[in-house]
């Protein structure tokens, strides 16, 4: 999988989009793969590389000005577009997956249901530890503001904490799983 090949089929070079994507892509990657290694997780390095980058490809059709996209989409769909746009590429449907599962700790269909969020009534919760490694080192970057600056653990609770008590407990979960491997087997 070149994943440079599709998002530069998508986005035009030298363009301040193009920039950000990549920026935030790459600091997500890494994220995911130093909390891999701090957790000595047995993980294929090289897809969660390329799938962290690939994580946001759908963002370009999206209404969200302030991150230079100027397409008629809600932001929201941005992971289920990009799952479809990888689909169309004939990447895997791993990497597809992770497009439409990383959104906040993931989307429940009673949330979309409940909240009328313009997105299918299915869950797009992580389920592999690939899917939810990238989701959970996708909190602790923005692409408004600095994408370069990690944001706090405690600045990324209180932002899950706003979509209610099950996304924060989500997280949670995937933060205990990553980084406090023992205080999560005690859990199940």
């Amino acid at each position: 999988m070149n994943y440079a090949l599709i998002i530069n089929k998508y986005y035009e070079e030298g363009s301040a989009l193009l920039d950000l994507l990549l920026t935030h892509s790459e600091m997500v990657a890494r994220k995911a793969l130093d909390v891999a290694k701090d957790a000595r997780l047995d993980i294929d390095k090289d897809f969660v590389y390329q799938a962290a980058m690939l994580h946001d490809i759908g963002i370009f059709k999206c209404d969200a000005s302030g991150i230079y996209c100027h397409g008629s989409e809600p932001y929201i769909r941005h992971g289920i577009i990009g799952g479809e746009l990888l689909r169309q590429e004939g990447a895997d449907e791993a990497y597809a997956r992770v497009c439409e599962r990383h959104t906040g700790s993931g989307l429940t269909a009673k949330e979309i249901a409940e909240t009328g969020m313009p997105l299918p009534h299915i869950d797009f919760l992580p389920e592999t530890l690939e899917e939810k490694l990238i989701c959970y080192a996708d909190k602790f970057f923005s692409k408004s503001g600095d994408p370069r600056e990690e944001k706090s653990l405690d600045r990324v609770r209180k932002s899950m904490a706003k979509f209610g008590p099950d996304s924060l407990a989500r997280f949670d979960s995937l933060h205990a799983l990553f980084i406090d491997p023992l205080k999560a087997s005690l859990k199940t």
